[in-house]
């Protein structure tokens, strides 16, 4: 399970480092091999290949009316490797889709990790506040 947010900093290739706590879960998780994908919300998700594959099954088993969704989940994905540094490079089409450029944020959210940039999140996190809980989470007690 990933949980938990690092804020980051891609280089000029478009390169990201991974922080040890999930570069290490990678590792024996995966090997290190990811897929990358972007997400409407305006984030790209970060998949160990496992649970990605698992995922793109049960996308492309969807009806047609899903096509749209299918075109955004699946026409995005892109598989990518952790290289000798734990870096992971964000191909251009990736980094244009989730408006990366310099700082971002990378967030455990269970299963995968959402990578966001950073003033975009905390756009996104303001008007999630603004608009008040939601009711499926209201009854949560902290």
């Amino acid at each position: 399970m990933f949980q938990g947010g690092a804020n980051l900093s891609l280089d000029a290739k478009g390169r990201m480092s991974v922080p040890a706590r999930h570069r290490d879960v990678l590792q024996l998780q995966c090997e290190g091999r990811l897929t990358l994908t972007k997400h409407p919300h305006g984030c790209l998700l970060l998949f160990p290949r496992p649970v990605w594959e698992g995922f793109r099954e049960k996308l492309a088993a969807l009806p047609m009316e899903a096509r749209a969704w299918q075109r955004i989940f699946l026409g995005s994905a892109a598989d990518v490797e952790l290289d000798g540094a734990g870096r992971l490079l964000i191909a251009p089409e990736l980094r244009a889709a989730a408006q990366l450029t310099k700082d971002v944020t990378l967030l455990g959210m269970g299963s995968h990790l959402e990578i966001w940039d950073s003033a975009l999140l905390a756009q996104k996190e303001a008007e999630a506040i603004a608009q008040g809980m939601p009711e499926a989470i209201a009854g949560f007690s902290f």
